[in-house]
């Protein structure tokens, strides 16, 4: 299925490793342009010139910047080829607060959680939104979790920051861009084989007192795939939401975690 993108300028960021990386992929893949964010110039200028090599003809340019903050937002908006009033697709991501004990998050832990998991999407949006709509057509995806919908009792920074998001989504894309052809999404991810299941998994264990490798098999035992997911699945999922044929959707929450969330709704 062609999902009619070949061509279009995308903004992913978090993009050289993970959820991030697998969208990028993704992307590039279907003809998107993508500029690609991240922290770290060396990984992030390897993922683009595996990019271009993987998807010939395709533009990729890589943008070392801290999204979470103004002067990183910036910079990545202004990126050659793609200025924020031309992005026709935004992927917001930026890596989950730690986990812990909320007795042990003061006030800075909170706004640090919130800056990144939402204001910084909410900044993404409003810095390209208006241009999507005056063309006629744009895709925002925003990663968030699963936990949004099932609550990790050591994740409550992400809990809470990524809830906040949700709710302004749920607003914000329903108040007429939509007819504009512009549509705003979250896509929750469960168990993914990326850093930060490692990094939760190895919070998991030191409250426990449970080897890695034990919390990892019983997490695997919850997922009715019994399997972890992969970002590039996680990706191909990103990239039907960006497409024409998802033009239909907006406000959703879409999860992707294997079956693990028990609810009917």
């Amino acid at each position: 299925m062609d999902l009619g993108i070949k061509g279009k300028w995308a903004l992913v960021c978090g993009a050289s490793k993970g959820l991030g990386l697998g969208c990028a992929q993704a992307l590039s893949a279907e003809g998107a342009n993508v500029v690609i964010v991240a922290r770290g110039i060396g990984e992030l200028e390897r993922t683009a010139e595996a990019l271009r090599a993987a998807s010939p003809g395709v533009q990729v340019i890589a943008v070392a910047a801290d999204i979470t903050t103004p002067e990183g937002r910036a910079l990545a908006l202004s990126a050659p080829g793609g200025p924020g009033t031309a992005f026709d697709i935004v992927v917001t991501n930026a890596g989950g607060p730690p986990p812990g004990d909320f007795r042990a998050w003061d006030r800075d832990a909170w706004l640090k959680a919130l800056d990144a998991n939402m204001i910084t999407p909410i900044e993404l949006i409003k810095a390209t939104v208006d241009g999507m709509a005056q063309r006629g057509f744009g895709r925002i995806v925003n990663i968030t979790s699963s936990a949004v919908k099932a609550p990790i009792d050591i994740l409550g920074l992400s809990n809470g920051a990524r809830s906040g998001l949700t709710g302004f989504v749920a607003g914000v894309s329903r108040s007429g861009l939509a007819a504009q052809g512009v549509t705003i999404n979250n896509l929750l991810p469960g168990a993914f084989e990326t850093d930060r299941l490692k990094t939760t998994m190895e919070g998991a264990a030191s409250k426990t007192g449970q080897p890695v490798d034990a919390i990892m098999e019983a997490r695997r035992k919850t997922i009715p795939a019994r399997r972890f997911g992969q970002p590039a699945e996680f990706g191909a999922i990103c990239a039907f939401l960006c497409s024409l044929q998802a033009g239909y959707m907006t406000g959703q929450n879409v999860l992707a975690d294997g079956g693990a969330y028990p609810g009917a709704y």
